[in-house]
């Protein structure tokens, strides 16, 4: 079992999942159908992903147990379409515009930035310095925050945060630290530290 196969479980699910909430509680506004187009097709996405240009963490070889782990706390993100339709929140029409704002501009940065650090990486290994790293040693992590949020800010509620704050928490903050100590062996890393952002972008 590696660790991929859950979460892309996870991914693939989400369109289902929302489309189930959807008819189950007769709910088919406008909110309930935007959070199905980003949060569905950015599973998808996902999935595509992982075929293109897939990341190494994913491949880990995992228990059973984690692995049914691993989907119930992926679950934490159900939270935000689950309030949005089972209370039939009315997202405004400037939330639900800057939730599909975030979205893509947190796709660009999520997807674009593990395709450059992927494609790098196999034909030139070493501290990536150019490009979507330039200014920031997170780009992807800075992404798929953003993404998160916008879904999370359709839930009109802060319950809705809850499982982008605990993966920012649990999981982001720990593997940029970790992150950060690995690429300390290089010996330039200490001038790209400088001159760049741990997750958002050093501008000056």
């Amino acid at each position: 079992m590696k660790l991929k196969y859950p979460v892309n479980l996870h991914k693939g699910a989400t369109a289902f999942y929302v489309l189930a909430l959807m008819f189950l509680y007769g709910n088919y506004s406008a909110g309930a159908w935007v959070y199905l187009a980003l949060h569905g097709s950015y599973g998808f996405l996902w999935l595509l992903k992982n075929q293109i240009f897939p990341d190494k963490q994913w491949e880990q070889p995992v228990s059973m147990g984690y692995a049914v782990f691993v989907f119930s706390v992926l679950g934490l993100y159900w939270i935000a379409p689950w309030i949005l339709i089972t209370q039939n929140k009315i997202p405004t029409p400037a939330i639900m515009g800057a939730a599909v704002t975030l979205n893509m501009f947190g796709v660009m940065l999520h997807f674009s930035s593990d395709a450059q650090k992927y494609f790098t990486l196999k034909y030139k290994p070493g501290l990536i310095t150019e490009g979507f790293f330039s200014r920031c040693r997170n780009t992807n992590y800075l992404g798929e925050l953003m993404i998160y949020s916008g879904f999370a800010m359709l839930s009109m509620s802060w319950i809705g945060f809850i499982g982008i704050v605990a993966f920012f928490i649990g999981a982001f903050i720990p593997n940029m630290l970790k992150k950060d100590k690995s690429l300390s062996r290089y010996a330039e890393f200490e001038g790209y530290k400088v001159k760049s952002g741990l997750l958002l972008p050093k501008l000056f």
